[in-house]
């Protein structure tokens, strides 16, 4: 393939040279000759001949540099010239494409050129003597590159996607495809033409297709598409150029993927004739038959999808079809309650369509319409009463066994021999009870309008109706009882409580009305009267009517002692018969001020007490306040004392706040080594008895009366611990009986540490060279250590 593309290309450039337009340019181009004027301006001279363009074939072989002209000035025998050229391709890049001789003048092209890259330059020569000034006038060289057929048709895409109907006619377009050729698109290098290679699959035909040779459009060319047949087809196109020669021409190849769309030309066809179904009477939203369908068209479009319509045997709208999006099944539901008594089976005649129309010339399919028998299946259905609520009237006050009315159900199966038994359900007051055979209400106490129970003048009951059929159903009715009101409650006085001024007023009275239970026209315009007995009521109050409900009561005297009154007030409505109520209103007679408002001091006495009573509650109220003051002042005062009381401690070290134990008491770690018998008590006073008077031992106890210590209370006050500790130190330091020995005196308090050192180091042996006379100087308490180690009175 190759050796026939270099021999193609070969002949074509012999073509291209051959050709008027490819003629070798002149062996040598002259600079025009130029004439000096009078003027002394230069005129070029008319040229003999103009300077055809320098035509160079791309893509040649060499050898290089490939000499194309030669530049002469007629000047050259008089004077050396130098030649030069000067542009793109010669000074300009890119560089160096072209050179030329600066002697001789020959121009040459030194590599190959590219036309796709660039199509021609322009250059301009130059001629100037030695010392560089111009001795002719630059003049134009034109070189254009000849193009060769060196690139092929290229398409953009490998694989290009296209649709059409199917069923469409011949001549339908399909698609396009386009390839691009980099050579010379005004030769035949660049002309592109096109052709189907094959066609897969080959069904019908294997030339479903053409294909424009020069657009490259894709049209059918056949009938017969059908996409339940073949849904695809992949067609390859070739694209050549050379105007197709396939000899000469360079050629590329693409894939064209033709996919068949689908349209609505298969009507959906049921799988049967026939379907049936059943459903239980009084049952909604139930499947009762499956409707299954056939539709070669693509599935789940709308070519595919069916639309279900029941045209016949349900007028009144049972049932409708609903379309399983998945399987396309039509599914036969029901949404209106069917009733065996009424209907034992339905009849449908069902017809099922695209949701897409059909396509032009496609008639609809015989197998499009199905009959579906539905049987409907008896069930046991509760009892109903056909009165549902059910009212009657009556007036309240009916006794006791009185018969209301018959409430009694039906059951809607008819063909099944069935008994219902009546039952109370709910009955508030259970005023009623019921027949549990044929439903006769009765009253088990009286109807009373006024009680809780009773709502707007209405009251209810519900009963249940139950079957004896398998399994058992039931149904409620309630029965409401409009109860018509009599006049059986009197009417009772309001206020019940009240007060009114001592002495009588223009405008002071109380103003009275009634309430009565009962409606109209069994209460108001009330009758308001005072009772005749007795006669003091009638002559100290009086009622005065201002409406049909109210009525005033004031005071028939000038003046009335205050207290608290219980007047009788008799109220008489205006049912049929009236009904009257002696009511007592308690009234609180007591004096007013200026704006006719009881007092304190007279509402006090008009609650029943006396000048002396008041005078007695006064005096209790001051002594109360004076017992409260006093207890506030003693309270106030012992504070005070037992703030100026000091202790003699620190608040925190406060026997009262910390009890500090300890297990043991030992001596100083120098004194382990000391002989402690000498610090007992001995057995035996004989031997200091015996002694003579003013000499004793000061190691041992004297036998002298001891001295009284302060007897220590049980439980001291707090704030005498001070004191207490004081005696006892006194006590102490004065008594001759104490010990003058290492003893322990115990104390009630234990507190913080000495600043005094340990006494450890003090040394108990009477030898040696210190001095203790200073202990004469730290006071009382330290007189035995004085006497013992200072050389006192007793030695």
């Amino acid at each position: 393939m190759m050796e026939q593309g270099k021999e193609g290309e070969r002949k074509e450039e012999e073509e291209v040279k051959a050709s008027p337009e490819f003629q070798a340019p002149p062996t040598v181009i002259m600079f025009p000759r130029q004439r000096e004027m009078s003027s002394k301006v230069l005129r070029r001279q008319k040229r003999d001949w103009v300077i055809p363009p320098i035509n160079v074939p791309e893509n040649s072989r060499g050898p290089f540099p490939q000499m194309l002209v030669s530049i002469r000035s007629d000047q050259d025998r008089n004077i050396s010239i130098r030649y030069s050229i000067t542009g793109v391709g010669a000074d300009q890049p890119p560089n160096e494409v072209f050179s030329i001789d600066p002697v001789a003048g020959k121009m040459f092209v030194t590599k190959p050129l590219d036309r796709e890259k660039r199509s021609s330059y322009h250059l301009r020569a130059h001629a100037v003597n030695m010392n560089g000034e111009r001795v002719e006038s630059p003049i134009d060289l034109y070189i254009y590159v000849i193009d060769m057929n060196d690139n092929r048709p290229e398409f953009k895409n490998q694989v290009y996607n296209g649709s059409v109907d199917e069923g469409s006619k011949p001549g339908t377009f399909v698609m396009h495809l386009a390839a691009f050729d980099n050579d010379d698109n005004t030769t035949a290098n660049g002309m592109v033409r096109y052709r189907i290679l094959s066609q897969t699959p080959h069904s019908p035909i294997p030339n479903m297709f053409t294909i424009n040779s020069e657009t490259g459009d894709i049209v059918t060319v056949a009938a017969g598409l059908d996409r339940e047949k073949v849904s695809q087809y992949s067609i390859i196109v070739q694209a050549t150029d050379m105007e197709g020669n396939l000899n000469f021409g360079l050629s590329n190849t693409a894939t064209a993927i033709i996919s068949v769309t689908d349209i609505n030309d298969n009507p959906p066809e049921l799988t049967s004739r026939t379907f049936s179904g059943e459903v239980p009477e009084n049952r909604v939203n139930v499947v009762v038959a499956n409707l299954t369908v056939i539709d070669r068209d693509q599935p789940h479009s709308p070519n595919w999808n069916a639309v279900y319509r029941i045209i016949s045997g349900d007028p009144i709208g049972h049932f409708t079809i609903i379309t399983d999006q998945h399987t396309n099944d039509g599914m036969v539901t029901v949404v209106k309650p069917v009733d065996f008594e009424q209907n034992r089976a339905f009849m449908l005649t069902v017809v099922v369509n695209n949701q897409a129309p059909l396509a032009s010339g496609i008639q609809s399919s015989l197998q499009s319409t199905s009959g579906v028998t539905i049987s409907v299946v008896d069930i046991n259905e509760p009892p109903y009463f056909p009165t549902n609520p059910k009212s009657i009237r009556f007036e309240e006050g009916v006794p006791a066994g009185t018969s209301l009315t018959t409430f009694s159900a039906s059951d809607p199966d008819r063909f099944m021999q069935q008994s219902i038994r009546y039952s109370k359900l709910a009955d508030p007051a259970d005023w009623l009870s019921i027949n549990n055979t044929n439903g006769q209400i009765i009253t088990t106490a009286t109807l009373d309008r006024e009680s809780i129970y009773v709502k707007n003048n209405i009251y209810e009951a519900t009963f249940l109706a139950v079957d004896n059929g398998s399994p058992m159903a039931s149904g409620t009715g309630t029965l409401q009882i409009y109860l018509i009101d009599v006049n059986d409650n009197a009417p009772s006085l309001l206020p019940r409580e009240s007060q009114i001024c001592e002495r009588i007023n223009r405008n002071a009275g109380i103003n009275i009305t009634a309430a009565d239970t009962d409606t109209d026209p069994n209460v108001g315009p009330f009758v308001f009267e005072l009772p005749t007995f007795p006669a003091s009521i009638r002559r100290n109050w009086t009622v005065s009517r201002l409406n049909g409900d109210y009525a005033r009561l004031s005071l028939r005297t000038q003046y009335l002692e205050p207290g608290v009154y219980e007047v009788p007030v008799i109220v008489t409505d205006s049912g049929n018969p009236p009904l009257s109520n002696r009511s007592i209103i308690k009234v609180k007679v007591c004096p007013c001020d200026e704006n006719g408002d009881c007092t304190l001091v007279g509402a006090v006495a008009a609650a029943g007490l006396g000048t002396g009573a008041i005078i007695a509650i006064l005096i209790c109220i001051i002594i109360l306040l004076s017992m409260v003051l006093v207890f506030v002042l003693w309270m106030k005062r012992r504070e005070k004392e037992r703030q100026t009381k000091q202790l003699l401690i620190d608040p925190e070290d406060d026997v009262r706040d910390n009890i500090l134990k300890y297990d043991e008491e030992g001596g100083g770690e120098e004194d382990q080594d000391y002989d402690l018998s000498q610090l007992q008590q001995p057995d035996s006073l004989e031997h200091i008895i015996s002694k003579p008077p003013g000499v004793r031992r000061v190691d041992e106890r004297p036998i002298i009366p001891e001295s009284q210590y302060p007897i220590r209370p049980v439980v001291p006050h707090p704030g005498d611990i001070g004191d207490f500790i004081n005696e006892g130190l006194r006590a102490a330091d004065n008594d001759p009986t104490a010990p003058p020995y290492d003893s322990l005196l115990v104390f009630d308090y234990e507190g913080s540490g000495s600043t005094v050192g340990s006494v450890s180091s003090l040394n108990s042996s009477s030898t040696g060279d210190q001095d203790y006379d200073y202990l004469n100087d730290w006071g009382p308490r330290f007189k035995k250590l004085a006497d013992m180690y200072g050389g006192g009175d007793d030695e």
